[in-house]
């Protein structure tokens, strides 16, 4: 594949009707077993703080804009104990933010098992540690043995969602309005005098991301989200997904980004060697943990239903990008061309490939004009 350019070719971020310059991050192996459902890890202990700590600082260092955590409370079973081991993401942001200076970093929050007033307070603490870095990625949930274990109740799917809304509606209120004036009364939350001092540093509030693709979903980010956190099955299931998000945001009056997740895997020597890696991850699938994590999904999520148990083997049904550093460039490019405005990114090899990206994709990535 070959990057475009040349003959007089407008840079890709000036082309398209202005919009932002493509944002690049990494999903993070916050948990064990990450990215893909099988037993292919070539680094098996990548969950550790310590190894979440130098990636961070890699990808800090490559430029990457933003890193994501996966939150999680039990894991999968299988031979792999699919995301058994897990760090909890509001403690593990403010590990990183403390020892970050530029990159954003965000905090997966289930809503069903956090006190919005709580998770204010928590969060605008956290923009303070990184003195306006913090952000955060809002879950509805989904994993009934998770909650099941709390003693919490699942609401059906919309529901959910309307608590989600709730919850969003509370967190903007504590963050934006005078501490001790907020009140807010629905089925789910009750607040009175609501008090968070002090507020984040961010204005008007730290970003708000949420991760789904229901149509209560679609509606609920387009009435209250930043962005749209999306898992195609490629090039054009992106397309239709980001072209729907920013039609329901824009009758609300409003902009929502949408940022799609992505698997590379790329070797300049011998591009083929991808494709291999690739079958290789399938070829040694944790079928007992897949389907136990599928089966949840199915069931309670509505994010994956146009993904085959083989595709969500490999990066739990991230689209792959497979070739060489000149194939994954323009790969991510086409995706930027289809409506999606940043990539959150998982490897194989985390920290070997944050750097390897660093040196290899984004010099691409900027000669097209894809970055900054």
């Amino acid at each position: 594949m070959t990057i475009r350019e040349g003959n007089g070719q407008v840079p890709i971020n000036q082309a398209q009707n202005g919009r932002d310059p493509l944002k690049f991050g990494i999903f993070m192996p916050s948990v064990s077993s990450n990215p893909n459902i099988s037993r292919y890890k070539p680094v098996p202990d990548d969950w550790t703080f310590e190894s979440n700590k130098q990636i961070a600082l890699a990808a800090e260092t490559a430029g990457f804009n933003f890193i994501f955590p996966i939150s999680r409370w039990k894991g999968f079973g299988g031979d792999i104990n699919y995301h058994g081991h897990s760090l909890e993401t509001m403690t593990w942001a403010a590990g990183l933010l403390a020892v970050t200076n530029k990159i954003e970093i965000y905090s997966t929050v289930h809503v069903p098992v956090f006190n919005p007033v709580v998770a204010a307070k928590m969060g605008a603490t956290l923009d303070h540690i990184g003195s306006g870095r913090w952000g955060i990625n809002i879950v509805s949930g989904w994993c009934r043995p998770e909650f099941e274990m709390m003693g919490i109740e699942m609401l059906n799917h919309d529901d959910r969602y309307g608590r989600t809304e709730d919850f969003i509606k509370i967190l903007k209120g504590l963050w934006t309005e005078e501490p001790g004036t907020f009140d807010f009364d629905s089925p789910h939350y009750t607040i009175r005098g609501g008090y968070v001092q002090p507020q984040p540093q961010r204005k008007p509030h730290p970003p708000i991301v949420n991760a789904g693709s229901s149509d209560a979903a679609r509606d609920m980010v387009a009435r209250q989200g930043d962005w749209s956190f999306i898992c195609p099955t490629g090039f054009d299931d992106a397309e239709l997904i980001a072209a729907d998000i920013k039609a329901r945001a824009a009758r609300e009056g409003r902009t929502v980004r949408v940022v799609s997740m992505l698997q590379p895997i790329w070797y300049n020597d011998d591009p083929q060697r991808a494709y291999d890696e690739k079958d290789e991850v399938v070829a040694q699938a944790d079928w007992v943990a897949l389907n136990n994590w599928a089966d949840g999904l199915g069931m309670e999520s509505g994010s994956f239903d146009q993904h085959t148990r083989e595709m969500l083997a490999f990066g739990a049904g991230s689209p792959p990008l497979l070739g060489s550093a000149e194939d994954v460039a323009e790969g991510i490019a086409e995706y930027y061309r289809r409506g999606v405005d940043g990539v959150l990114m998982a490897y194989n090899r985390y920290l070997e490939d944050t750097i390897k990206f660093g040196n290899e994709v984004v010099p691409l990535l900027r000669k097209m004009g894809l970055i900054d």
